[in-house]
């Protein structure tokens, strides 16, 4: 007759087979949470970029657009694969006070103009058919590359938007307008084509919520800047430029990625509460019921950073060169020192605490008016008209 297991060697094998279970499912827990941010399987990433006002009033839209544009460049998106729309040249309107700048901020610290921007579509080819065209990939064979949209099925895509707008619309250039409808049917198209792998979608403009209520089709997410009936309001006035220089939602949302670097594990959700209702006076809003995968685990790089290419090489490649006595070896005129590009002046955040610099005092035209006048009074009150034969 077998002797009796005792009760101790029992309580010792359900606590394994307890601690086990645990284990494999913590650590199935995390693999699957890896999987999740590996998940989005994109190789590639693009920008549309759409500034759509005109006139000088309008200075802010076109500061919106080129601090985007100058965020998706800093994390990694080149020119190449972004598609920048300026309804406006800013930079050389005549009332610029200070042409070939655009600023996003009153101290005029920022030019988010800088000095290599490529602007894609200006002027009046910023239009509703354009755009569409630009998005759906219905262009004439003769439309330079740097025009194209030439995304795949595995592109990410961030397509962001400012102007004015209304409930279901946003204006072009005061003379046409796309609905949400028609914007609707055109990511349809760009779903149908294998066009995107995941769109980003954000848009700056009075009852913005409105233009992203009509989406249907997959993997699309959305953030608007203010819900239907509220206005989208501006932000940063400036007395020398005499205009506002930003809108509230995309100053903050601005102000946020400066603190993005291209290894960030920062996620969508902490995009979306990067302006209050406390800061931006409206109610931003989003949109995620499309989009196939948690916005916690979608990295903010994921739509304005860009995939880094790596190369593998079989070859040895020696690291221990004395780089410095290599330097120090360089004549001191072959040294030349690179102006920092915009890309890589101050942080917002910096920018902002700063404090505006003292300007020169220059006394007005009408003292210096009134001083010569005090002098010439105390002359004749003192030697009187027969002493100006002496000065003349």
């Amino acid at each position: 007759m077998a002797a009796p297991v005792p009760a101790a060697c029992w309580v010792r094998a359900a606590a394994a087979l307890l601690l086990g279970c645990c284990g494999a499912a913590l650590a199935s827990g995390v693999q699957d949470q890896a999987e999740q941010f590996f998940k989005s399987g994109h190789t590639n990433n693009w920008a549309v970029l759409v500034c759509t006002s005109r006139f000088w009033f309008n200075y802010r839209h076109v500061a919106n657009t080129l601090s985007v544009y100058r965020s998706v460049k800093r994390l990694g998106i080149p020119d190449s694969h972004i598609v920048l729309m300026l309804a406006d040249d800013m930079a050389c309107n005549p009332r610029n006070p200070k042409p070939a700048t655009v600023f996003s901020h009153k101290n005029m610290e920022l030019n988010v103009y800088g000095d290599d921007v490529e602007v894609d579509y200006r002027s009046y080819e910023v239009t509703v058919e354009n755009f569409l065209r630009v998005l759906t990939g219905r262009i004439p064979p003769s439309t330079p590359r740097s025009k194209r949209l030439l995304s795949d099925d595995r592109s990410n895509i961030l397509i962001y938007m400012t102007g004015h707008g209304g409930n279901g619309f946003l204006k072009f250039q005061d003379s046409e307008e796309i609905t949400n409808v028609e914007l609707a049917d055109a990511f349809e198209q760009m779903w149908q084509k294998r066009r995107y792998n995941e769109l980003l979608f954000i848009i700056d403009t009075c009852q913005g919520a409105s233009m992203y209520e009509r989406f249907y089709s997959p993997n699309i997410m959305a953030l608007a800047s203010s819900q239907v009936g509220e206005d989208s309001l501006s932000h940063q006035p400036d007395l020398g430029i005499g205009v506002h220089l930003m809108d509230r939602y995309t100053f903050y949302v601005l102000e946020f990625l400066e603190e993005i670097h291209p290894a960030s594990q920062t996620n969508m959700n902490d995009l979306f509460q990067v302006c209050p209702k406390s800061l931006c006076v409206s109610t931003p809003g989003h949109r995620t019921d499309l989009f196939q995968r948690d916005p916690q685990n979608v990295l903010i790089t994921d739509f304005f950073g860009s995939v880094r290419k790596v190369e593998i090489t079989t070859e040895t490649i020696s690291l221990d060169r004395d780089l410095a006595g290599f330097e120090s070896k360089l004549p001191s005129d072959e040294v030349a020192t690179e102006p920092l590009k915009y890309a890589e002046q101050l942080p917002v955040a910096q920018i902002i605490h700063q404090k505006p610099k003292q300007k020169d005092w220059h006394p007005p035209g009408g003292f210096i008016l009134g001083l010569w006048a005090l002098i010439i009074m105390v002359f004749f009150k003192t030697y009187g008209i027969k002493h100006m034969k002496h000065v003349f």
